[in-house]
């Protein structure tokens, strides 16, 4: 069993930047020369999210929209008071999400759905430069 780590530079806008890393995620698993196994996509920080969808104009602002009513950016958090960084709604919106997904291979390929990508999203209220981390496990 062989288990590689690779890592995937992002440069993101913030404030719910919503990128399509499918490409990047199946680049690294065929360049792993592992055929069979899993990989695991995962972001070390508190203001970022990686899960599925069918990546379209109209489901992106959807999901933008729907971040807001749910988490809004408007209101006051208690992070807000103790570090004047103004983005509880970040964390909690990244908490939702969760930091990590882990996704099967078959014969090199990443098997996904029709219509499902993967995407990164960085909550934060600033611009970043994320690295995301890509680990590649099988034989």
């Amino acid at each position: 069993m062989s288990v590689i780590t690779k890592a995937i530079k992002l440069s993101t806008k913030g404030h719910t930047d919503i990128i399509d890393i499918t490409e990047r995620v199946a680049h690294c698993v065929n360049a792993s020369k592992v055929t069979e196994g899993i990989v695991t996509v995962f972001i070390p920080g508190a203001t970022g999210g990686i899960t599925t969808i069918e990546y379209e104009p109209g489901l992106i602002k959807d999901l933008k929209e729907a971040f807001e009513r749910l988490i809004s950016e408007k209101i006051e958090y208690a992070h807000h008071l103790r570090y004047k960084d103004y983005n509880g709604h970040s964390h909690i919106r990244a908490s939702f999400i969760g930091p990590s997904l882990t996704i099967p291979f078959s014969k090199g390929t990443i098997q996904l759905g029709i219509w499902q990508r993967v995407i990164f999203i960085d909550f934060d209220n600033r611009s970043r430069n994320r690295s995301l981390i890509v680990q590649i496990i099988g034989e």
